[in-house]
């Protein structure tokens, strides 16, 4: 651990410990004591932000149990929890699923209330399932012919998208991603996972969607009665979703933007050019 996060933490514990010395301080105060804390947990969570997993998840219990004043210690879990959980790095909720584990659930702090306590539950619930590093749930969905296929398959990549016709960020989603996929170098198949129920919306979509490009195989498919519980094993709590996953199932993007997409598929693929070069 670099100087630099040593000193913020030394900060953050001196902070946390005057915090729970101040003798009757009044709520203008506290929350004062509480903006000044939550600056530098701010600052922590930055230095801290290029750390593994693990790193992370032991920072948070660290800064957790690090102090005995009861509501300095539901400030600092709920706000590492929320931080984590609503953060745009790839990764970080798995963090909030940890805290909340270990904190939350077992009733060692308790959340601002119950709806947070049952929003919590459903957040860890729908994201638990597709973390990275984790092997990608194999579902059993239908093909537009009623074919029950087996999603992902396991032998290529795989890139599962799950949208909705009547989502306008999907249909937007949907004009760019062919020309993310005409780029792919290396054997691929690509799940558009339809959550809706408008069948004739689906053949539309369907017929426009085109991939000419002969790396990627196009598989269309759908549960129209969620048999198969993908909503909660890929969180699919709105649309759209994208997932990516290596060879072996494991899953190696969530919650992707196309950016983000593109920009994995660009590493493969510059990848497996060294490698033929070699």
């Amino acid at each position: 651990m670099g100087k630099k996060i040593i000193i913020l933490l030394l900060g953050l514990c001196l902070a946390i410990t005057l915090k729970a010395q101040e003798p009757g301080a009044n709520s203008v105060s506290d929350s004062l004591a509480f903006e000044k804390l939550d600056g530098m947990l701010e600052k922590y969570t930055a230095a801290i932000a290029q750390e593994k997993f693990d790193v992370k998840s032991a920072e948070c219990d660290f800064l957790i149990s690090s102090v005995h004043d009861s509501l300095t210690t539901q400030h600092i879990a709920l706000w590492l929890y929320d931080h984590y959980k609503d953060s745009e790095l790839m990764g970080d909720e798995a963090v909030a699923i940890h805290i909340y584990d270990n904190w939350f659930k077992p009733g060692t702090i308790a959340m601002r209330s119950q709806f947070d306590r049952f929003d919590a539950d459903i957040f860890a619930s729908f994201n638990r399932s597709t973390l990275l590093g984790m092997k990608a749930p194999e579902v059993t969905l239908q093909t537009p012919c009623g074919r029950k296929i087996k999603v992902p398959e396991q032998g290529s990549h795989s890139i599962l998208f799950f949208f909705d016709t009547s989502c306008g960020k999907c249909q937007l989603t949907a004009q760019v991603l062919p020309g993310v996929l005409e780029k792919i170098t290396f054997p691929t198949r690509f799940y558009a996972v339809y959550c809706g129920h408008d069948k004739k919306a689906w053949r539309k979509f369907r017929n426009s969607f085109k991939v000419r490009n002969k790396k990627v195989g196009i598989v269309h498919a759908w549960d129209p009665e969620v048999a198969s519980d993908y909503l909660r094993l890929y969180g699919v709590m709105s649309t759209p979703r994208l997932y990516f996953t290596d060879t072996d199932g494991e899953i190696l993007g969530r919650r992707l933007e196309v950016e983000s997409l593109a920009e994995i598929i660009h590493y493969i693929c510059d990848y497996y050019g060294k490698k033929e070069k070699q």
